[in-house]
């Protein structure tokens, strides 16, 4: 793949194959960054677990202290007295049969779909076209609620949901350029909590194989696996 100037100088900036602190690589991040807009940060890691057997699998939710500086358009399927409760809440869009009917034609202007369990055997029938865009709701993590208001007003201040891939890989945005170096830093701190608490009693060796910050547009900082650990204990 071919890279720009400004990527190559961006990444001179940040040095080949060094491994930086937490803090160092949000300020080698911000010193680096060359684009015009304001781009998301995000942390990714390699995990040693195999995500083909069922009790290896990481997946879950969290909720940043400093949200992720992304307007989120929650979608809540529901009926009767929740629909004024999700409303009341701040959701984008709040129905059942006319958003399933919508869905089904292609319409899917939305981040996150919200669903009440007494509906489910309905939202069902969407499983093929939300399940492949990862937006099924589901239990586990939280997308599944009769205490709708709580939910949607956690996913417009930060909640962030995670899933390992197949390959043992997991990230996800823990903020904005334009945030403080403390606001990223303590997002960044509580998503890496999260899934080293996250870690299945069957995954063996190393969990914690390699991690990774980087922008949208920028080469991706490495961080010192060891210290971050030592931070997390801390």
């Amino acid at each position: 793949m071919k890279r720009g100037k400004n990527y190559k100088q961006a990444k001179e900036k940040v040095g080949k194959g060094k491994s930086y602190k937490l803090e160092e690589a949000i300020k080698k991040l911000k010193d680096s960054a060359y684009a015009k807009f304001d781009e998301t940060v995000e942390v990714s890691m390699r995990l040693g677990v195999d995500p083909k057997h069922a009790d290896q699998m990481v997946r879950g939710t969290t909720l940043l202290p400093n949200g992720t500086g992304k307007k989120v358009k929650v979608l809540v399927l529901t009926k009767g007295e929740k629909e004024k409760e999700a409303n009341e809440a701040g959701a984008d869009f709040v129905g059942l049969e006319e958003y399933i009917e919508k869905i089904t034609q292609g319409w899917l202007d939305v981040d996150v779909v919200v669903a009440t369990p007494d509906v489910m055997g309905q939202v069902g029938k969407l499983g093929k076209i939300l399940g492949t865009k990862r937006m099924m709701p589901n239990p586990k993590s939280g997308t599944v609620t009769f205490d709708v208001a709580k939910t949607v007003r956690e996913l417009k201040t930060g909640k962030i949901e995670f899933r390992v891939d197949k390959g043992g890989n997991i990230s996800a945005p823990i903020g904005k350029l334009s945030f403080t170096e403390e606001q990223l830093v303590e997002n960044a701190k509580v998503f890496l909590d999260v899934i080293i608490r996250a870690k299945p009693t069957s995954a063996k060796g190393t969990y914690l194989k390699s991690a990774f910050l980087s922008s949208t547009m920028g080469p991706g900082i490495r961080l010192d696996t060891s210290s971050v650990l030592t931070m997390l204990k801390q």
